[in-house]
């Protein structure tokens, strides 16, 4: 990354931003977040001391950061930190980074499960652990068990859950269900791979995990499998949430009625993008 022989903070954020426009749509506050922590100190200290300069190291550790960013990298991969339903939590290239839109499955889970509930909940494909913390960390009378078929991707879960403190959670290695078989589930909740092969959007999530987005040719593999599965480990009335993509609801309605799933329902995200679908099994 060539950055200006300029080391005044000032000139080395101003053509950081520039290097930045074309790859982030909040270039700025990129620039700003990397540079305070490649020099330990919080944002406002830039705003207070733009006269500052960078020392050789500050400069040579910035511009490699810069780098990484400038190539796509996601920030919360570089920072290894991503903010989710207020809690930070460490990722890394093993799972995916937290979207913001995914906090409204933690909230239409919470809508059924009572404050004071002591019911086994169920996490499938959990990634980083945000959906399962989540849950956990509000409804600590109940259990959370969690499932991912990526080693690495558990570590990072553990950690999370470790980091907070949380006991009411457990992380099981596996494909889907295969881990909790003989157990029976009163909520199952997913952010399972729904991205088609061929969607020209992976080129800008070539960073993450490419088995955490894709799910066959049409992208709905992944949920064609939780529709089969899930029934068999849900108690009665018991509910599946299901995020999916935007243009998925149609065919996800589709696959949960041929699957023998009722009462099937569609929410919007905060964007009003049709994103998540619950279903029941109603008297199963």
């Amino acid at each position: 990354m060539n950055i200006e022989t300029n080391k005044r903070i000032d000139a080395v954020l101003a053509d950081a931003v520039a290097q930045l426009v074309e790859v982030s749509e909040s270039a700025r506050l990129d620039a700003e977040i990397l540079l305070a922590r490649t020099i330990d100190m919080p944002r406002s200290y830039l705003f207070a001391h733009p006269e500052d300069e960078l020392d050789g190291h500050a400069f040579e550790r910035f511009a490699g950061l810069l780098q990484r960013r400038a190539d796509g990298e996601p920030m919360a991969y570089i920072m290894g930190t991503k903010e989710f339903w207020s809690h930070e939590l460490m990722v890394n290239a093993a799972t995916l980074v937290p979207r913001p839109e995914t906090e409204l499955l933690v909230d239409l889970a919470l809508r059924e499960i009572p404050r004071k509930a002591d019911w086994q909940i169920l996490d499938l494909g959990t990634g980083s652990g945000a959906l399962a913390i989540a849950l956990a960390s509000e409804r600590m009378l109940c259990q959370v068990t969690a499932t991912d078929v990526s080693a690495a991707a558990l570590a990072v879960a553990e950690e999370n859950a470790r980091h907070l403190c949380l006991g009411n959670v457990t992380f099981l290695a596996g494909h889907w269900t295969e881990p909790v078989r003989n157990q029976r589930f009163k909520v199952i909740v997913s952010n399972p791979p729904y991205v088609r092969a061929d969607d020209p959007a992976l080129s800008e999530l070539r960073h993450e995990p490419r088995s955490a987005l894709v799910a066959g040719p049409d992208g709905l593999d992944a949920i064609r499998a939780l529709a089969a599965e899930c029934a068999d480990i849900l108690e009665p009335a018991g509910v599946l949430l299901l995020e999916h993509g935007a243009d998925q609801q149609g065919e996800v309605f589709a696959i949960l009625e041929a699957a023998g799933w009722s009462e099937i329902v569609g929410h919007n995200d905060y964007a009003g993008l049709p994103r998540v679908t619950v279903a029941r099994r109603s008297g199963k």
